[in-house]
């Protein structure tokens, strides 16, 4: 999660073919740490991304997460955007969340487990 969205509707349209350009992707954290260098609060997260291998994201969920909980978590990330340094992180995907209530960040993940991998559509 990098930035914090306006809560109104967005009212551009894009095409199917915009949508299919962005691979959703299930993931599981396999390890999470601290992040001291990034500006807000915020964990380096390790997912495994099964056949696409394991990616680097920096997310935002600190006042919700402990590292401890997030351990084995499935969630839902978008792995196809160009990597994005922050601080001295290479971040390698965006995980996904809803802004809640404070705009603290609740995961996306799905209902059951699935194959790390497996894309959403």
């Amino acid at each position: 999660m990098h930035e914090k969205e306006n809560p109104k509707q967005n009212t551009e349209t894009i095409s199917w073919q915009d949508f299919k350009k962005i691979d959703i992707r299930v993931g599981t954290i396999i390890k999470a740490d601290d992040f001291p260098k990034a500006k807000n609060p915020a964990y380096i997260l390790e997912i495994d991304f099964g056949p696409l291998g394991i990616k680097k994201s920096s997310a935002q969920i600190t006042s919700l997460y402990t590292k401890e909980e997030l351990i084995g978590k499935q969630i839902i990330s978008i792995v196809n955007f160009p990597k994005k340094q922050i601080a001295n992180l290479m971040s390698e995907c965006l995980v996904m969340g809803v802004y809640g209530n404070n705009n603290d960040v609740i995961l996306l993940n799905p209902e059951r487990k699935v194959e790390n991998g497996s894309k959403i559509g």
